[in-house]
Formats: C-alpha cells, structure tokens, sequence
C-alpha cells in the first residue's frame, strides 16, 4: 500500500508541470473546461498568473494562453456565470501567488 501511495504522489508531481498552456475558445462546446473569473481571491479554486512564455508556464497556475488549440494542453471557455463553470479561477498579479486552492478540483486540468 504504501508502495502505491508514493507512485500516485509521484505521478501528481510530475504531472503538475503538465496542462498549464490554454487556449480561449468562443464555444462552450468546443472547450474542455468551463471557467469563471472570480473578483475576489478566497473565492477561487485556482489562482492564475498569465505567463508571457511558454516555458514559464512551469507550476500549477502558471498559464500560457497559446495562439491556436492545437499548441494548448486544455480549451478552456470563459463563462459569463459562476453556476455554469467547472473551475473558478482569481488572476493574480503576484507569480509567486499562482496555485491551488481548491485541490478536489486538479484532475480538471489533467
């Protein structure tokens, strides 16, 4: 058991460099994710930095917003609704702050 608990959080950690290029879709349909912008940060499942480089995008919340969605790990749809998303995210302008906060809501992403 305890052999199995060290493969999942090695797994975890090793995927957790993984989905963090995105790319906005117009469609609901088209995305994989549905995601609201929250205005306050406590509100938030994931707290986002938007990377200027692709190879920053190095840690959970760290996103690089690619030109096309063949480039991005996830589509991802902006909801005008809290109810109707999947993910609740607070864009942060501190990079240090990116992360989540609500982690029953990390297999979204992977």
């Amino acid at each position: 058991m305890k052999n199995f608990i060290l493969i999942v959080m090695l797994f975890l950690l090793v995927e957790s460099s993984f989905a963090q290029k995105v790319f906005a879709v117009e469609n609901d349909y088209q995305a994989d994710i549905k995601v609201y912008v929250v205005d306050n940060d406590y509100e938030a499942d994931l707290m986002v930095y938007k990377v200027d480089y692709e190879y920053k995008a190095d840690k959970d919340g760290r996103w690089y917003f690619t030109d096309y969605d063949y480039q991005a790990d996830k589509r991802i749809f902006f909801t005008d609704h809290k109810y109707q998303a999947d993910l609740l995210i607070f864009f942060t302008k501190e990079d240090f702050k990116a992360g989540w906060k609500n982690r029953a809501k990390q297999h979204l992403l992977y």
